[in-house]
């Protein structure tokens, strides 16, 4: 029978995790060559089969300006790996019948309701209502005609930098309010396209509960599965424990700039504001894999995190290069669809995502396996994230 968690406590041997000792052993000395050469800050990983520890370390440094070796119990800024914790939140409030996936978002957020879609015609933005309302499905999937203004340039994505949409001095509903008023990139449920949409869930969230989303998200998913260290504002007497880039990017030399996670936000970013350790997310994924459950503590249905981790896609075209190749997207996670065609080994159904700072996590229900990589090196995250995935399928015994 499988254990309800992985013990970090007390590791099996990769053999008894189902592993070749050696070949897992590689992880730690192709980390370590990015620490030595100087393109890596440090890094913490964790390795997980059948229920069992293979693998949890670390190499480098806490923060580059300092001498302290990289703890395990590090705090990262997980930022977009943030989206997959809200968007269950979200279908935890479906159970509960508060809301339905084929709800217009203007029934509960009423400014969107008014909200157009901006056509391109020989250089000039035309402004149109939408063919369909944006669906909850549809912020779910990334399918809402929203978009993320640091992009490919368009004329979109420009009217959402000078809204400053991207600032965290706009509070929930200001923020709404304002994303709103800005025109769609697409026409609702036409294109996958990464967006600003689980911002918007957050905020619906907090629009149904009436709490605050990160009060909310302690009350219902971190306290219940013990992350005690997941949160939207470090407190200042652990800023020692927070991870650190380089101050400038080793390939490019330009500035890194990451956000302060002890800074107050005006709003909590569902999109992107979390802080959190590999421990922490390790019961997240741990419930995800056990469907729902974990510890005695029942969060959602099996056919719900089932119907979470499905492709929600289908034929829809895929905009931008974000969504690896071979990949669909369910719910808040990149879904594998088949065994090839990706430029990573993986098995069909494999789900997971990453964070622009350097995070990355993988759910292969197949192998029964997951894994997560927490660094801070904004450049070389998906290079990094790469690697992680090709050791770790490797080691397979």
């Amino acid at each position: 029978m499988t254990p309800a968690s992985p013990d970090l406590d007390s590791p099996a041997t990769p053999e008894e995790a189902g592993f070749d000792r050696k070949a897992l052993g590689r992880l730690a000395g192709a980390f370590a060559a990015q620490v030595d050469a100087g393109r890596l800050p440090g890094a913490v990983w964790m390795v997980a089969r059948h229920g069992r520890l293979a693998a949890y370390d670390s190499v480098g440094r806490l923060d580059p300006r300092r001498d302290a070796p990289m703890p395990r119990d590090a705090i990262f800024r997980i930022y977009s790996m943030t989206k997959p914790i809200v968007s269950l939140a979200v279908l935890m409030l479906l159970e509960q019948g508060r809301l339905a996936l084929a709800d217009p978002l203007g029934r509960h957020l009423p400014a969107f309701a008014a909200t157009q879609v901006g056509h391109e015609h020989d250089g000039a933005l035309e402004l149109a209502p939408p063919a369909k309302p944006i669906t909850i499905q549809d912020l779910l999937r990334h399918t809402s005609g929203l978009t993320y203004e640091f992009l490919a340039p368009s004329r979109v994505r420009s009217a959402y930098n000078r809204a400053r949409i991207f600032g965290r001095e706009l509070d929930g509903p200001a923020f709404c309010t304002t994303l709103a008023g800005l025109p769609l990139m697409h026409e609702p449920g036409t294109v996958w396209d990464y967006s600003r949409a689980t911002d918007v869930l957050g905020h619906l969230i907090e629009a149904i509960t009436g709490e605050r989303l990160g009060a909310y998200l302690e009350r219902t998913i971190f306290g219940p599965l013990g992350m005690r260290d997941t949160t939207f504002q470090v407190p200042e007497r652990e800023r020692g424990r927070i991870a650190e880039p380089h101050a400038t990017d080793p390939d490019t030399g330009q500035a890194v700039s990451l956000l302060d996670p002890c800074a107050v936000p005006a709003r909590d970013s569902g999109g992107g504001g979390l802080a959190g350790t590999v421990r922490d997310y390790v019961r997240f994924l741990t419930l995800m894999q056990q469907g729902g459950s974990l510890d005695g503590v029942r969060l959602a249905g099996r056919k719900t995190i089932e119907f979470m981790t499905a492709d929600h896609l289908g034929s829809l075209p895929v905009a931008g290069d974000l969504l690896p190749p071979g990949h669909g997207f369910g719910l808040g996670v990149a879904v594998r669809l088949q065994t090839g065609v990706g430029t990573m080994p993986g098995s069909a159904g494999t789900y997971g995502w990453g964070g622009i700072a350097g995070t990355v996590f993988f759910v292969d229900p197949v192998e029964r396996m997951f894994a997560i990589l927490m660094t801070q090196a904004p450049g070389q995250r998906i290079e990094y994230g790469a690697l992680f995935r090709n050791l770790v399928y490797a080691a397979l015994a």
